[in-house]
């Protein structure tokens, strides 16, 4: 049998999971070749069996009758994690679906090692929960409960931008003093490194690790302000009620643009709610379009239209979300100058968050010889140009985007369990 330990990276967007074979790290396969599986459920209604990844995806935008669940890790920590949701005649607690999801990854591992695994470290956010180091705890101990309830005995956690520098530094020929930065789909974080070929044998690396931060904004969020500010506007957001004196409720609208809350537009109330929505709104029509897409179950198919638009935004000027359902038929235009106006705030506060990181180093911006990227927000142009405008003077380096954490993740559980 193959060494039994490994890394696991479940990410609120993207997962992946890494191990030591021949002496170097890789990236096991999730599905069929694939090495990345996209962090989404479906609880399949026709069939009775759960799915994953993009056959979870596929069946939902095929209209097969079930439930999708994604940005599962975004709830860790947050007052929706003690919640329970409807899978038919079952009840089940968030925590208990994301366990469902680690142990399909825990399942793919022990196929690639050949028998049981009962050692893993797991990646974590610099900080799940911004400034509030209670909450923060509580998301680990969620995590790490989920993980036990599958047969995980031996769990360590790593923050996951030390994973990208332990998975950068296999590659470097000298010293370094590397910015790591990881931007995930939920969360962005910083780290301050030194790397070199002699540090990286060693098995502490306590002092080499200068600083560490890390915010609550990530792609999902993108998708959420990109849906708010250009798509939900079409679906009735920001109208007025006919008597004039105030704005239809938002609740529901934030609720339908965040990938995690969709489900709970899904319910008997939410769609009272609606009709009586209708009932009060000048634009009727708009809500009828909102009350269509719920009858559908289209908030995540919708919620995977904007994030496409947002990926097609990194390499073009312009993008469309085109929604054709029989009673609800609009095409939103976004630009990327109106991504960047609606994300700048954000990008504020990831910049901001860069910027203490180094000062929290103890060194000067001008010192930092190395910059390494990695997770798929990287790619968001206003995102990149804010971020190496703090050290215009260090190299670049891209890292997989996807699997850089899910590397270092193994590299860090040799050193713990080999």
């Amino acid at each position: 049998m193959r060494q039994a330990f490994g890394g696991i990276d479940f990410g609120t967007s993207n997962s992946t999971v890494g191990v030591i074979r021949d002496g170097k790290a890789r990236l096991v396969a999730l599905e069929g070749e694939q090495a990345t599986l996209p962090s989404a459920i479906f609880f399949n209604f026709e069939d009775g069996h759960t799915y994953f990844g993009r056959r979870a995806i596929g069946d939902y935008t095929d209209s097969v009758e079930g439930r999708l669940m994604r940005s599962l890790k975004s709830v860790l920590g947050s007052s929706l994690v003690n919640e329970k949701t409807r899978i038919k005649a079952r009840l089940l607690g968030f925590t208990e679906i994301i366990g469902f999801f680690i142990g399909h990854l825990k399942k793919q591992l022990e196929q690639d090692a050949g028998g049981p695994v009962e050692r893993v470290v797991l990646g974590r956010p610099v900080q799940f929960v911004d400034d509030d180091a209670q909450a923060d705890a509580k998301a680990q101990a969620e995590l790490e409960k989920a993980a036990r309830t599958q047969g995980f005995k031996h769990i360590a956690f790593q923050f996951e931008p030390i994973a990208a520098a332990l998975d950068y530094e296999q590659n470097v020929s000298r010293e370094e003093l590397a910015l790591i930065v990881d931007m995930g789909g939920g969360t962005s974080d910083f780290s301050v490194v030194r790397v070199s070929p002699e540090r990286a044998r060693s098995v502490v690396r306590k002092d080499d690790i200068l600083a560490n931060r890390g915010v609550h904004i990530g792609g999902t969020d993108f998708d959420r302000l990109l849906s708010i500010a250009h798509v939900m506007p079409e679906l009735g957001y920001l109208t007025p009620t006919k008597d004039g004196k105030r704005n239809l409720p938002a609740s529901y609208f934030i609720d339908l643009a965040t990938w995690q809350r969709i489900n709970l537009v899904y319910t008997a109330k939410a769609m009272n709610d609606l009709r009586q929505i209708r009932y009060e709104a000048v634009r009727a029509d708009l809500v009828d379009r909102f009350i269509e897409i719920v009858e559908h179950r289209y908030g995540h198919a919708m919620a995977g239209l904007v994030e496409r638009a947002k990926i097609a935004l990194t390499l073009q000027p312009a993008a469309e979300v085109k929604v054709s359902l029989p009673g609800a038929r609009f095409a939103a235009e976004i630009t990327r100058t109106g991504l960047e106006e609606t994300i700048t705030a954000d990008i504020d506060r990831v910049t901001a968050t860069v910027r203490q990181t180094i000062q929290d180093a103890g060194v000067e911006a001008s010192d930092i010889t190395a910059v390494f990227l990695t997770g798929g927000s990287t790619a968001v142009p206003l995102a990149r140009r804010r971020i190496l405008s703090l050290v215009p003077q260090a190299s670049v380096i891209e890292g997989d985007m996807f699997g850089s954490v899910g590397l270092g993740l193994a590299l860090d559980a040799q050193r713990k369990f080999a």
